[in-house]
């Protein structure tokens, strides 16, 4: 019979403060889908990503907790 495993939210302590980011490293702490993250970047609910390149962007980490220090986790 398989093993059932638990699998639980990432906590705050795993997301990294310093550096770059992207957008599949820190979308599981801040609950949006990632049309809603650029929708809100764009919009300037959600810090503005850099990008590295035409296919590449990146967030700053310490960007990243700010917004969640100031809105939570939505």
């Amino acid at each position: 019979m398989a093993e059932i495993t638990k699998t639980t939210e990432p906590t705050l302590n795993e997301l990294p403060t310093k550096g770059l980011l992207r957008i599949k490293t820190f979308r599981p702490f801040v609950g949006l889908s990632t049309t809603t993250i650029w929708d809100w970047s764009k919009a300037g609910k959600f810090p503005k990503p850099i990008k590295l390149s035409p296919t590449i962007a990146v967030w700053k980490a310490s960007d990243i907790h700010q917004w969640l220090a100031e809105h939570g986790e939505v």
